[in-house]
């Protein structure tokens, strides 16, 4: 009864019809309410008719209605709003700044919760109205593009129906642009943005167009500016835009046909002073820095002596023991290095290590000891003389009680017959080789 009473005020036409949106938009707030009034017969229709008025008062206000009715979570909703999907996309290109904001962000709710809508926002035009929203100067316009397009990126037909549309637009080098202006132009719609490119590269497989407009050397470069930025006037909410960069460029690195980009050994010290900056109060951003130390570090010769060369390996250290998932990717890291030979390896056994790495071996975790005993094969392998070292601290006990562990027992036990080998029978080290990759 209520919400009939209030469609039809707002249906009257009389001279306080703004104030009877008023109220509608008031009431449209609760979920209930939302699902009486788009079950109403003409309810959208009137809905729609306002929000076509010429009136611009009762434009916005019918525009604030259906931005509450695209909160809903129940898909008839917004499956009820698809007659005025065509006339969002049609006020983004007008000149109340009021306006575009309350679309923009009316479609982006919609988006989430509906296939249908996103169905017939594609041929309706979606994206070309996007990469023209994009050139906007004003920042709130941004924020909401970015908004609309990350909840494109996440639909799960993205892959096939959206990613290749953006793509074929002016917009992925507009994004790539705004986040890497987004110190000087507006954090908000940076982080919106790096979050869309982020989707678009791990959704889709072949990044050559992202590689081909520079985003490798681009977010390298970004990276090295939010660094430099850290210790005196780090912005509010700058780990917000650190972390899908980091990801970004993460997963291009590890593209293939991507080796040799961006091979700038000042991203290692930018790494290290973000980690610096937020280990403390973002943990989070800790894994996503070693996740990409990692992927930097993988096939890439460059990556591994620049970090040994700019004294870095101390600092890696200390985050051994900062979380479960620190503990296996420092493991991982030290592993690419000690992979490179005999070199590689000395230079870390001139740290304390193996004194590190005893108690992890009795960590319960199965994924840190295989990697930790990883590490050791090589560092036996390459320097056969710090299996004895090993051995003097203790290390043979910490061997052994892994051999009962199904996954890790050959692993332990080919370290043990190295480390029980009498000095100066390096063969036996060779002979494990097999057994223990």
């Amino acid at each position: 009864g209520q919400v009939l009473e209030l469609l039809r005020g707002v249906q009257r036409g009389s001279e306080d019809r703004k104030r009877s949106l008023g109220r509608l938009r008031w009431a449209l707030q609760n979920e209930e309410t939302q699902q009486k009034f788009v079950r109403l017969d003409g309810s959208i229709r009137t809905l729609t008719g306002l929000f076509t008025s010429s009136l611009a008062d009762l434009q916005l206000e019918a525009a604030r209605c259906l931005h509450e009715l695209s909160h809903s979570s129940v898909p008839a909703v917004a499956e009820a709003c698809l007659p005025v999907t065509s006339y969002l996309l049609t006020y983004l290109s007008g000149h109340s700044l009021e306006l575009t904001e309350l679309c923009l962000y009316t479609l982006g709710n919609l988006v989430v919760e509906s296939e249908a809508v996103r169905k017939q926002l594609l041929p309706q035009g979606i994206i070309p109205v996007l990469a023209s929203c994009i050139q906007s100067p004003h920042e709130a316009v941004l924020e909401g593009v970015g908004y609309v397009l990350s909840q494109l990126l996440q639909a799960k037909e993205a892959p096939t129906e959206i990613i290749p549309l953006v793509l074929d637009s002016a917009l992925p080098q507009h994004m790539l642009q705004l986040v890497c202006s987004g110190l000087k132009a507006g954090m908000g719609a940076a982080v919106e943005f790096a979050w869309c490119l982020h989707y678009v590269i791990c959704r889709h497989k072949d990044n050559v167009l992202l590689l081909a407009l520079g985003a490798v050397p681009a977010l390298t470069s970004l990276l090295l500016d939010l660094a430099s930025q850290i210790p005196q006037d780090a912005p509010e909410g700058l780990e917000l835009l650190v972390c899908p960069v980091l990801r970004c460029l993460s997963n291009l690195l590890a593209q293939p046909g991507c080796q040799g980009q961006g091979h700038d050994g000042r991203l290692l010290i930018a790494l290290f002073l973000i980690l610096q900056c937020f280990l403390q109060q973002h943990p989070f951003l800790v894994q996503e820095c070693l996740w990409l130390l990692n992927n930097l570090t993988a096939d890439d010769p460059f990556f591994c002596s620049a970090l040994l060369c700019l004294d870095l390996l101390p600092a890696l250290l200390q985050l051994l023991t900062c979380s479960q998932m620190a503990t296996v990717l420092v493991l991982t890291v030290l592993c690419n290095l000690a992979e490179k030979g005999q070199s590689q390896c000395q230079q870390l056994l001139q740290q304390p290590l193996l004194a590190q790495l005893l108690p992890l071996l009795t960590l319960p975790d199965p994924e840190a000891v295989g990697q930790c005993l990883e590490l050791l094969h090589l560092l036996f392998l390459h320097c056969p003389e710090a299996a004895a070292d090993f051995t003097r601290q203790g290390g043979h006990q910490a061997l052994e009680q892994h051999q009962s562990t199904l996954e890790l027992q050959e692993r332990a036990q080919a370290l043990l017959a190295v480390v029980r080998q009498p000095p100066g029978a390096p063969s036996a080290c060779q002979a494990t080789l097999a057994a223990s990759s």
